[in-house]
């Protein structure tokens, strides 16, 4: 009775062993990726990323994960570029200003006023010409432009009022900390502040900066609007988010991999695209409703300051590349 026993525990610990030999081998097959923004939880570029990553763990049977940090909490927009090449960070949306700090022509979308309307910033997206920038981008960093949102038109806040670029003159206006951000303001006389995205709200609360610019969304899911009074529609930049990953996370994955999760990015940029275009339009009367002045202010003499400084001394494009730009239907 007693050999039999001890054969039988015999027997279930080594079956025990085995299970939890394979219960490790397959935590260890599983590859944990890093997606960092500086987004807030309530913007649909989080709940799309949080998405996505659900479906690349569905698409790839659980092979990988994907774990989104929002609201810069890897760090502030220019640390998580930085991270993209150390391989401390995986997969970031980050905007074409940023990521033109590495290779100055794919900013010329983020510049003001560089687009006509919407259909004219769509069809770059979907141009030869982005192709081309996201290759150079590439080529230069290692790392892979994959989709475009997105992010909406900005326009200013501020604490007072705004009709023309006169009234902006001596402005101190906070913009995000890439030099192209600068030429709108500076083009109306006002004076460029570049402050942290997660540092804005308190700057504006304590009267740091008078003012800032962003997109309607983004005004809302920020709380700007509680610091400042006066929402002006100026539209100077038709904006968007790239999602890039890390040259070191997309060389570590095999083929069939990586095109599963170009293919799960699209999908959430174009679910982001349409949100923030739906919000767009229902934010101005929502904006008037918390008792902000909204003041949809004549953009052609805020356009034809800018104009001059498409090909002036701080474009980082080309004519050539500027020229094709402006000839996409």
């Amino acid at each position: 009775m007693q050999g039999a026993f001890a054969r039988r525990l015999l027997t279930g610990l080594v079956s025990s062993a085995a299970i939890l030999t394979l219960a490790v081998g397959g935590a260890m097959a599983q590859t944990a990726l890093k997606w960092a923004h500086v987004y807030e939880t309530s913007e649909p570029y989080h709940t799309w990323a949080v998405w996505a990553a659900d479906e690349f763990n569905k698409r790839t049977d659980g092979r990988y994960t994907i774990e989104v940090f929002p609201a810069s909490s890897l760090g502030k927009e220019s640390d998580i570029n930085e991270g993209l090449g150390l391989g401390t960070v995986d997969i970031i949306y980050t905007g074409q200003l940023f990521a033109g700090r590495s290779y100055g022509p794919l900013a010329i979308g983020g510049a003001p006023y560089m687009f006509r309307d919407f259909d004219h910033w769509n069809a770059f997206c979907n141009s030869d010409l982005f192709d081309e920038l996201a290759q150079g981008y590439k080529d230069a960093t290692g790392n892979h432009v994959v989709a475009m949102t997105y992010y909406g038109e900005r326009h200013v806040t501020s604490n007072k009022e705004i009709n023309s670029p006169a009234d902006m003159k001596d402005l101190k206006i906070r913009v995000p900390d890439a030099p192209i951000y600068m030429m709108f303001p500076k083009a109306v006389g006002a004076n460029p502040t570049p402050i942290a995205f997660a540092e804005v709200y308190l700057a504006l609360q304590q009267g740091v900066v008078d003012a800032q610019e962003n997109p309607l969304p983004t005004i809302e899911a920020k709380k700007f609007y509680e610091v400042q009074d006066y929402i002006v529609l100026t539209g100077h930049i038709t904006d968007a988010l790239l999602t890039i990953i890390g040259g070191p996370t997309w060389d570590s994955m095999d083929e069939a991999d990586r095109n599963t999760l170009v293919e799960v990015l699209k999908e959430a940029a174009a679910k982001a695209t349409d949100d923030i275009i739906k919000k767009e339009k229902e934010l101005a009367d929502w904006f008037r409703a918390q008792g902000k002045t909204v003041i949809e202010v004549d953009r052609t003499p805020f356009r034809e300051a800018v104009i001059p400084a498409h090909n002036g001394p701080d474009a980082t494009w080309d004519k050539a590349i500027y020229d094709r730009l402006q000839a996409i239907q």
